[in-house]
Parts: C-alpha cells; structure tokens; sequence
C-alpha cells in the first residue's frame, strides 16, 4: 500500500509572511497541530505546530514572577504576548528541515518514520509541491479500512 492510498489530499497550510494570528486562526478551525508552509511559488517549506505558536506566546518563568507570580499574572502576560505578537510573521516559527514522504513511498516505510521519530503528521511532497499530509490517523485508517 502506498502513501497516496490513505493520504489526506488537501492539507491545511499557510504561506510564508502569514501572520502568527493567521497561523493561530488555522490551527484552530482545520482541528490540526501542524500546519505546512509553502513559500509564494506554492513550493513546500517546512511546518509550523501548535506547539511553537504556543511556546512563543508563553512568558518566562522570569516574566511570570516579575509580573506578580500569580497564575492569574501568567494568564495575563500570555495574553499580552499573544497580543504582542499576533501581527508578526509566523516565519521564524516554522521548521525548515523535516522528514517529509512521497505519493508512491510505501506506507509501512512512512509509518515506520513516523513511529520512530515521534512525527503526527507527514508533508506529502512531490517535486517541491506540497500534495498532501499523512497522518497517524492515517495510518489507522488503513489498517481499519484495508486489512
């Protein structure tokens, strides 16, 4: 079984100079943890997860004690931060060097990388061009769908 058998066809993405409100915004309604990145020629980049959207918005352990130490202190400065940051570009947030897969890579290959390198989610690529994403509930699927 190949990649391009389970692959879900129409990834969430974002383009580079997206702002981290977009980015934030996407992440939200498309319910993924990662969103590709493809630069103004639609060629894939990298990703961007929830995960650093989160980690750029949250204060320091300085910040948050300078700020009163309280977790109603923390909450505020992380809103402040978000606040802050919401207009700026996602780009230096977004991973560059990723495993990425083929349409015509078995699947067993891509499961295997994905298992060992802790990856959610794979960027389909094909030529440059970002074709899809491959997740483990991809791979769930396959096993349901055709074993």
């Amino acid at each position: 079984m190949l990649v391009s058998d389970v692959m879900s066809a129409f990834p969430a993405y974002i383009r580079l100079g997206a702002t981290i409100r977009r980015a934030a915004e996407l992440v939200s309604v498309s319910e993924v943890g990662q969103l590709m990145v493809l630069d103004h020629d639609g060629r894939f980049v990298g990703s961007v997860g929830e995960d650093e959207l989160v980690r750029a918005m949250l204060p320091s352990f300085d910040e948050v004690a300078g700020g009163g130490g309280s977790l109603d202190d923390a909450f505020r400065l992380f809103l402040e931060k978000g606040r802050a940051l919401a207009e700026r570009i996602v780009d230096p947030l977004v991973a560059r060097d990723i495993a990425t897969v083929r349409p015509g890579d078995e699947l067993a290959r891509a499961a295997v990388v994905m298992v060992d390198r802790g990856i959610r989610r794979l960027p389909v690529v094909d030529g440059g061009k970002l074709v899809g994403t491959l997740s483990r509930a991809d791979l769930c699927r396959a096993v349901i769908y055709h074993s």
